[in-house]
């Protein structure tokens, strides 16, 4: 039982999970280089991944009924940051959201998909709204421009602390203008904001192992803001 109290914790305060800082592919469990797999990328989907969904751990899990690969490159979202979503995941993290942000470049990932791996993403991201991105200025790293692709945006719209919206710090960016916060910080914030004489541990797995409670949690977090506004 401690054991998995642990890896429950770990789990939400770890996000969004390491992602290798080159173009890889992954199946299964097993992270390669593209070179070593055979696929026509050009006939796949392009999803914009900015939270956990560039990380091999999340795609392991996600798509695990894929016996498909994907590809996964780096990339730099232009005019856009990456800012905690107002709510709280079903495996306990404060997740991520995009905001619009002029000057800004955020360190992105394009993950290329099949339309049966998509709908498995989908069928994970019940507070997200699938969502076209279009006139975007996101570069891959061979400095290829991509002006659309899929994205999930928050159903919730922005966390707001001191009336403005909080970046991930484990998320790279330039020309950053938002305060920023570590998942362990912003998941602290929100326990004190919404339950201040409980401990950090019980309010994680209070959580992961109550949707309900998660959900009035998540509503409790009245301050809010239009997502891309």
């Amino acid at each position: 039982m401690t054991n998995e109290r642990s890896e429950v914790l770990e789990r939400a305060m770890g996000y969004p999970y390491p992602v290798p800082s080159h173009p890889f592919v992954q199946l299964g469990h097993g992270t390669f280089d593209p070179a070593e797999v055979d696929v026509d990328w050009e006939e796949r989907l392009q999803l914009l991944a900015y939270g956990s969904n560039a990380a091999p751990r999340a795609l392991a899990h996600k798509l695990a009924l894929s016996a498909d690969p994907v590809l996964v490159v780096p990339a730099w979202l232009h005019d856009f940051d990456v800012v905690y979503s107002a709510h709280i995941s079903p495996y306990g993290s404060v997740p991520a959201t995009l905001q619009h942000c002029p000057g800004t470049a955020a360190r992105v990932h394009v993950v290329h998909v099949t339309k049966e791996q998509l709908a498995l993403v989908s069928a994970t991201e019940p507070n997200y709204e699938p969502t076209r991105l279009e006139s975007v200025d996101c570069r891959l790293d061979r400095d290829e421009l991509i002006s659309e692709l899929s994205a999930y945006i928050s159903r919730h719209g922005c966390l707001l602390i001191d009336g403005s919206e909080v970046a991930l710090a484990a998320v790279q960016s330039t020309g950053r203008c938002f305060a920023e916060m570590s998942e362990p910080q912003v998941q602290e914030y929100v326990r004190a904001s919404l339950c201040p004489a409980e401990s950090i541990e019980g309010f994680v797995l209070g959580n992961v192992t109550d949707p309900a409670l998660a959900e009035a949690r998540t509503a409790a977090l009245a301050r809010r803001q239009p997502v891309l506004s």
